[in-house]
């Protein structure tokens, strides 16, 4: 095919495939509404699949069928203009998460990100490893923390049994064939002495001996092997369980995509989720999120760390509008993810030289919060106003300052959406979320809630059964922003870093 007729087919397709998508219609949807036009000269799904992607030029006949779909002159095809759905507006796409199609198609071909990634990834100085934990992190955003497939088979392994008892975790190991070793902990065999585990094929787990004095870590640690065990059956195919991250500096590796990088993020992702879901079934522990008002103090009922039952939030919820940060200092974002699409409050896994102070889980790292950092410390509550393309976006978050299993300081930090929540129960969300902020601007930045609007987030906190919303109205809330150097307070927040 000349190379004129490729890019042709190429634009065509990248407009009838986001003009599809616009409209919410799935290429089968689009087939049949061709048939009621003329069932012998209608599209196949696998036709119009073809279409889409530059791999066939439709007939005039055709073409004039999916023109009438969607009320388009025949024309507007052919123009060569392209046309992209707003970022945003796109049906399921989750608010300040960018929707925006890439045009034209062809250059973001697989054939093409082949050669360019690796190149992009060595100009920019970015590891292999920290580019995969993106994409898995944007993948886990798209789906908004739905993986059935995986929670299908940590309940067929666990029987759904909460609280899961490390004797229960063993048994189950056992019965997969898997055998636990014991080994002292050292730089040559483990992750720089600190108290973790690692697989080896195809069946051992050489878990730390200090673990055994960690039994929240400890059962972390076996159900994620045993996920690895169950999924991909043991190949060894996997890197150690990385829930802990002392060497912030050392994160990442190398610039550039290794063969292994991706494989090895997808695989402790899934290993992670498995762990997840066999320590916390989706339906027993949605039951208990109701019943304790989601306090994260129920991670002490179920035997686990207070991450994993954090989490495991996001993703049994009914209200999908969460997001969750795990930090470490001055400003290392272990994990991400942002299920309500809140703009992130540093570089994606990075340290950048802005950060906004009010954000909670900042705060917390700042200053002599290694001191503060214990076992027993209570979480804090916090309402945050954000100016966010052009609106005033309103969350409210719960952040616990705590130690990992390397006693390095570490905050862990879940949080959500108010404004769909408002909105459900017909609330005038934008002009809650205006209430708060001109309540905060008046007072330099951080002020009580209006009574109203209080009551109206107290009508949420009841609906959605998250005692923490109702709590963060006892403290002021504050404004925040992506990044202090463009901070909308009078007295700017980078003033005070």
């Amino acid at each position: 095919m000349p190379s004129s007729s490729l890019r042709h087919g190429a634009l065509l397709g990248s407009k009838l495939r986001t003009l599809r998508r616009r409209n919410g219609l799935t290429l089968e949807e689009l087939s049949a509404r061709c048939v009621q036009q003329d069932p012998a000269a209608a599209p196949s799904v696998s036709y119009l699949s073809m279409l889409e992607t530059g791999k066939r030029t439709p007939s005039r006949t055709v073409l004039s069928m999916i023109a009438g779909v969607f009320g388009k002159p025949v024309d507007w095809f052919l123009d060569g203009n392209v046309e992209t759905a707003p970022a945003g507006t796109l049906p399921g796409a989750i608010p300040g998460l960018d929707a925006t199609t890439f045009e034209p198609s062809f250059l973001f071909s697989p054939a093409m990100l082949r050669h360019a990634l690796p190149e992009l990834l060595l100009q920019t100085g970015t590891s292999g490893q920290n580019f995969a934990q993106l994409l898995i992190r944007v993948w886990q955003e798209t789906q908004q923390n739905d993986f059935p497939e995986i929670e299908r088979a940590a309940e067929a392994a666990g029987g759904r049994a909460m609280p899961l008892s490390l004797a229960a975790l063993v048994t189950l190991c056992e019965r997969h064939g898997l055998e636990i070793r014991w080994v002292d902990d050292d730089r040559r065999r483990l992750n720089r002495g600190l108290a973790r585990a690692r697989f080896e094929a195809p069946g051992t787990i050489l878990a730390s001996r200090r673990l055994q004095t960690r039994e929240a870590r400890l059962k972390y640690e076996l159900a994620f092997f045993l996920g690895h065990r169950i999924l991909h059956n043991g190949d060894g195919a996997i890197s150690a369980a990385r829930v802990d991250r002392a060497d912030t500096e050392a994160a990442g590796g190398a610039p550039g995509l290794g063969a292994r990088d991706a494989l090895h993020a997808w695989r402790e992702f899934e290993c992670s989720f498995f762990a997840g879901a066999l320590l916390c079934p989706r339906a027993p522990f949605r039951q208990l999120l109701v019943r304790e008002a989601h306090r994260i103090s129920v991670h002490r009922k179920l035997g686990v760390g207070p991450a994993v039952v954090m989490r495991r939030m996001t993703a049994v919820s009914p209200y999908r509008h969460w997001h969750f940060f795990d930090g470490y200092p001055p400003g290392y974002l272990r994990t991400v993810y942002r299920g309500n699409g809140i703009p992130l409050p540093w570089g994606n896994l990075a340290v950048v030289p802005d950060p906004c102070p009010h954000w909670a889980v900042f705060r917390l790292l700042r200053g002599n919060g290694a001191a503060r950092a214990s076992a027993g410390a209570k979480p804090t509550s916090q309402i945050s106003a954000m100016l966010a393309d052009g609106a005033v976006r309103l969350y409210c978050c719960h952040s616990l300052l705590t130690r990992d299993a390397a006693d390095a300081t570490r905050v862990l930090s879940v949080g959500v959406d108010l404004a769909p929540a408002l909105a459900a129960q017909g609330i005038d969300a934008t002009s809650i979320a205006q209430e708060v902020w001109g309540a905060c601007q008046r007072a330099d930045g951080a002020a009580a809630v209006p009574a109203p609007a209080a009551d109206a987030i107290r009508t949420v906190a009841h609906v959605q059964k998250i005692a923490w919303i109702a709590e963060a109205l006892d403290v002021p809330a504050q404004i925040i922003c992506p990044r202090s150097a463009a901070c909308p307070r009078e007295c700017r927040c980078r003033d005070e870093s």
